[in-house]
């Protein structure tokens, strides 16, 4: 059977190189005679794989020497709690902006520890937009400030780093880390959970800097403790080794195969060029999210047509082109682009989106 072109929000497409590397390796790694789903995670060999995949996301991220990086699991939800049991402990206060879904959530978890004030939202136009903020708008008491950098229900995504002055700045990029360089020093904390550019569901990964580390909540549990994970090297108890392992050979593929972040931003670009042009020359199709704020990743957009809508979704499934169902809280279609989607996918979902549109 031919593989399908998949436009999955999360778990999304992975490379094929990456994969046929991995099934290469499935009944013996390496010479070890068995495969990285059953070995110990104690045994050199895995201390090995996880040693090598923190060094490759150090290498292509330029992450400084003064950051952890840490391999959890709970998905980026968990983080929603972790992050204020960990750093909300001086004055018990964050500012957060929501402008999506998963912003919202964060904010509403984070109510449950402490004083949270809603900075700036663009709720009031159906996330659709970024808000503009400056260092002012922020409360200088404030613990953190937290941002989701890339929108992956509505399509948006920041087109500057807030800059927060003294105050760490937090944010979730889970649909979008990897997809170009980020000058990580500009963050105090950054998480994502993996299943989109990363590597399959189950791995979290949290780069977070050193100073952070140690403020725990009184009481919280030990698993939600930054610094457990940071003295145990992110082996206090079983980590998803093998979605750290697939991780391993995604990060081989951006630095080997793509030539490194720099490089990965240029194809990801043209890719989002190429469907966006598209939209906006077309007389049945409409992206849902104009100008600087439109997402690189999570392409969204309608044809103002329910049912042609839906027609438009089943007629691509059976041409190959699956999963590009908008998310359920806003219809429509969304082709999340994500780094391992070829060039030459965009390519054939325009010339299927153009021939649709000349029939209909």
């Amino acid at each position: 059977m031919a593989r399908v072109y998949n436009f999955s929000a999360g778990p999304s497409i992975l490379p094929e190189t990456v994969l046929a590397k991995a099934a290469s390796e499935m009944l013996d790694y390496n010479g070890s005679g068995q495969s990285v789903m059953e070995m110990s995670h104690r045994s050199p060999v895995y201390e090995e794989i996880i040693n090598d995949c923190q060094s490759l996301l150090r290498k292509a991220m330029n992450i400084p020497d003064n950051y952890k990086v840490l391999f959890l699991q709970g998905g980026a939800s968990s983080q929603f709690a972790m992050v204020p049991l960990n750093l909300m402990n001086k004055n018990r206060k964050a500012d957060y902006l929501v402008t999506g879904q998963f912003a919202k959530k964060a904010k509403q978890e984070a109510e449950k520890f402490g004083e949270v004030r809603v900075v700036a939202s663009s709720a009031d136009k159906q996330f659709t937009y970024i808000p503009e903020v400056t260092a002012s708008d922020f409360d200088k008491d404030a613990d953190y400030v937290h941002i989701c950098f890339n929108n992956t229900i509505f399509g948006t995504k920041y087109p500057y780093i807030p800059e927060t002055g003294a105050i760490p700045l937090v944010a979730d990029m889970s649909s979008c880390i990897l997809s170009e360089p980020f000058d990580v020093s500009k963050f105090g904390l950054i998480y994502a959970g993996a299943q989109k550019n990363m590597a399959p569901a189950g791995l979290t990964v949290v780069i977070v800097r050193e100073d952070l580390i140690g403020n725990v909540r009184e009481g919280a549990p030990t698993m939600f403790d930054y610094k457990v994970h940071a003295d145990n090297d992110s082996m206090y108890n079983t980590p998803p080794c093998y979605s750290i392992y697939m991780c391993k050979l995604v990060l081989e593929w951006i630095l080997n195969d793509i030539g490194g972040l720099e490089k990965m931003k240029e194809r990801n670009e043209k890719k989002a060029k190429m469907l966006y042009d598209y939209l906006d020359g077309s007389k049945m199709f409409r992206a849902t999210i104009q100008g600087k704020n439109r997402s690189m990743m999570n392409v969204t957009f309608v044809t103002g047509d329910a049912d042609l809508d839906k027609k438009f979704c089943k007629e691509a499934a059976a041409a190959g082109f699956v999963n590009l169902k908008g998310h359920r809280s806003v219809g429509g279609m969304r082709a999340s682009i994500y780094n391992a989607m070829p060039v030459e996918g965009i390519e054939k979902l325009v010339d299927f989106m153009k021939a649709f549109e000349a029939n209909n």
